[in-house]
C-alpha cells in the first residue's frame, strides 16, 4: 500500500512540475471542505464572458454571424449554432476530463449534474481570446499567430445552497494545449484545449491545497 501511495504522490509531484498551478489564486474563502469528498459537481456559466475585443458574447456572435451571412447566406447561422453547441460538446467535457486526469489519483471525481455531491464548483468564464490558427494557409504559419486562452473565476458553493459562496478561485490566462497541428484549424478544438488545461490546473490546485 505504501508503494502505491508513494507512486501516486510521485505522479502528482511530476504533474506539479509540468503545471505550476500559478494561474490559480484563492481570492476568498477556504476550499478545505473538499478534502475527503469523493465527488464534486460542476456547473458552467458564460453570462458575463467577453470575447476578444467584444465586451459581450452576444455582441461577438451577432457580428460574426452577420459577417459570415454576408459572404454566404445561412453560413453565419450555421456557425452560431456550432458556437453554441461547442460549449456542451467540447469545452465542458474538456474541462471535466482535465480535472479528472488529476483527481483520479486520489479517488476524487468532478462531473456535471452530480446532484448528490455536497459541493459544486461554478465555473464562470469571464474572458475568451479565440486566437488564430498557426497552420499554414489558415493563420499564415507562425506569422501573426495569436494565442488562444480563457480567464476563469470559480466559485465553490454548497450544492443545496448555491447562493452562499464558500470560496473563489481566480484563474488567469489558461492557454490551449493545441497551438499547432491540423486540429488547430478548428476553433472549437483550440478553445477546448484551454478548458482542458484549466481543468488540470484547478484539480492540481485542489490537490496542492488539500492533499500535499
Amino acid at each position: 500500500m505504501k508503494k502505491i501511495r508513494y507512486s501516486i504522490l510521485a505522479g502528482l509531484f511530476l504533474l506539479s512540475g509540468i503545471y505550476s498551478f500559478a494561474q490559480c489564486k484563492l481570492t476568498s474563502g477556504d476550499i478545505s471542505v473538499l478534502k475527503g469528498q469523493s465527488e464534486v459537481n460542476l456547473q458552467f456559466d458564460y453570462s458575463k464572458m467577453a470575447v476578444g475585443k467584444f465586451k459581450t458574447e452576444d455582441e461577438y456572435v451577432d457580428n460574426k454571424k452577420a459577417e459570415l451571412n454576408k459572404h454566404k447566406d445561412g453560413s453565419g447561422d450555421n456557425w452560431a449554432e456550432k458556437w453554441k453547441n461547442d460549449k456542451t460538446d467540447k469545452y465542458q467535457p474538456g474541462f471535466e476530463r482535465g480535472m479528472n486526469m488529476v483527481l483520479a489519483n486520489f479517488n476524487f471525481k468532478a462531473r456535471e449534474n452530480a446532484v448528490t455531491a455536497k459541493y459544486t464548483l461554478m465555473v464562470h468564464t469571464t474572458f475568451l481570446e479565440i486566437g488564430t490558427s498557426s497552420v499554414a494557409g489558415y493563420g499564415f504559419g507562425s506569422m501573426g499567430h495569436k494565442e488562444t486562452y480563457i480567464i476563469v473565476s470559480v466559485d465553490l458553493v454548497e450544492t443545496d445552497n448555491p447562493a452562499k459562496v464558500l470560496a473563489t478561485i481566480e484563474m488567469k490566462k489558461e492557454n490551449t494545449e493545441y497551438q499547432g497541428g491540423f486540429s488547430d484549424v478548428d476553433t472549437g478544438l483550440r478553445i477546448q484545449g484551454s478548458y482542458t488545461r484549466a481543468g488540470e490546473d484547478l484539480a492540481g490546485f485542489i490537490y496542492k491545497t488539500n492533499y500535499k
